[in-house]
């Protein structure tokens, strides 16, 4: 769809935590060094405290010792520009852009956990899209939560968009179906979809979830053109539990990293692509509605292995 360009300046900002805990980190080990069967197994440890995951730090591990002993990479500086390569290797040519249409209203459903900052998430892609001249009508179908569809009433406000709303326990397919109305009428853009956070093992609720997704494919050929799962990045390998159950009950297409800046732990990225074969388009790299980033993997990893503070420059 286009969402604003990605600036490094923002990735390295977000990503301070991770910069310090894992690139910084290694920069230091690994500066001026020989590499040593001690200092790989050092690597070893820190990616999977960066939550990069076990399987594709084994992966990642044997690679780097194969190559350590066949004598193609014996320094530390060799060692961090040979991880790079190999971390950025693993998306190969994954879509990352939001799906867009030719048609309107481009339909962009959104799920996540309570707590995990769906609503602001939304509230973030709205401003994104208005900031880029689009016009966006959200629909608040988190009718379940105390004060939800009041949150997303505050940032319909604050961002000048337009907001189809239903009344506190609504059935929230009903909303939807009146939002899927008011968008084809007022020829939005782009509607975007709160929904009901829950648990990934409430299992009504995921129903509830599913019967959204249905209204929505009836009303709309092709829709949701993009279904966006809202993760926690601090919640580490449980937030890929979620996601699992979340892929499984509405065939989710892209995934909202939230949080980054909160965790030390950005390594989680790798961890859904490996694990979840669904790819992270968006990340949350603070706490504003300006605080949203394209997923550029190449861009994340270069800051991941940052240690210098962000420059003037993007």
């Amino acid at each position: 769809m286009g969402l604003f360009k990605s600036t490094f300046k923002a990735i390295k900002k977000g990503l301070t935590k991770t910069r310090d805990a894992f690139g910084g980190g290694l920069r230091s080990l690994l500066h001026g060094r020989d590499l040593s069967e001690d200092l790989i197994d050092e690597i070893e440890m820190r990616l999977i405290t960066a939550d990069v995951g076990v399987a594709a730090t084994t992966e990642i591990i044997d690679a780097l010792r194969s190559e350590f002993r066949a004598g193609r990479v014996a320094r530390g500086e060799d060692a961090i520009e040979f991880l790079k390569g190999l971390l950025k290797q693993r998306w190969g040519d994954v879509e990352t852009s939001l799906a867009a249409t030719e048609h309107k209203p481009t339909v962009i459903l959104v799920a996540g956990v309570n707590g995990a900052g769906k609503t602001t998430s939304v509230a973030k892609i709205a401003k994104s899209l208005r900031d880029e001249g689009r016009s966006v009508l959200l629909a608040a179908a988190d009718t379940f939560r105390a004060g939800a569809v009041a949150q997303l009433e505050i940032w319909a406000e604050r961002l000048g968009v337009e907001i189809v709303k239903g009344a506190h326990n609504a059935d929230p397919a009903a909303v939807t179906y009146d939002a899927i109305d008011a968008a084809v009428a007022r020829k939005v853009d782009v509607l975007l979809i709160d929904t009901a956070g829950r648990l990934h093992t409430q299992q009504n609720l995921m129903r509830q979830l599913t019967k959204i997704r249905d209204v929505v494919a009836r009303k709309i050929d092709g829709a949701p053109h993009e279904v966006l799962l809202v993760l926690d990045a601090t919640q580490g390998q449980n937030a890929i539990a979620q996601a699992k159950m979340f892929k499984e009950a509405v065939g989710v297409s892209g995934i909202f990293l939230a949080k980054l800046d909160g965790t030390a732990k950005g390594g989680i990225v790798l961890a859904i692509r490996d694990q979840l074969d669904v790819p992270v388009k968006l990340i949350g790299v603070g706490e504003t509605p300006e605080d949203v980033e394209p997923f550029d993997p190449d861009a994340f990893i270069e800051a991941m292995f940052s240690a210098e503070e962000p420059s003037a420059t993007t």
